[in-house]
């Protein structure tokens, strides 16, 4: 049995997407166990961060699962400004260099995870 020429192109996407996710998450916890507590020392009073910090000595999970916060606190901060889940000034304080790289890491997990439900689509509607 030999792959046809579409069915090639959607294993090659599908290891491509399926190689972004480990690769995201991969970076995602080198920054979790290298830069947490940096980053929870300049989001002291921030209650939306600091409610889930307790979860960092949750192992790999946990760390990821505050990481999510916090990369949703730098990418929308005024939905957190709003309802006082976050403080303005702590955001000011906050590294800009580790901003950036949290923005990216945050919008950069989301190319891999489009790519892998639009194989879903293009499979389960039939277009090859």
């Amino acid at each position: 049995m030999s792959l046809g020429t579409a069915d090639k192109i959607m294993l090659c996407v599908g290891l491509i997407g399926f190689g972004g996710v480990f690769l995201w998450i991969g970076i995602a916890l080198h920054l979790a166990y290298t830069k947490m507590d940096l980053m929870l020392d300049h989001l002291k009073n921030c209650p939306a961060v600091m409610i889930r910090a307790p979860f960092k000595n949750g192992g790999p999970g946990g760390r990821l699962f505050v990481l999510g916060a916090i990369m949703g606190l730098m990418t929308v901060p005024r939905l957190y400004l709003r309802d006082g889940g976050a403080s303005a000034e702590d955001l000011k304080s906050f590294p800009s260099d580790l901003k950036r790289k949290l923005i990216v890491l945050h919008w950069g997990g989301c190319v891999p995870l489009l790519v892998l439900f639009g194989l879903f689509a293009v499979d389960e509607f039939g277009l090859v």
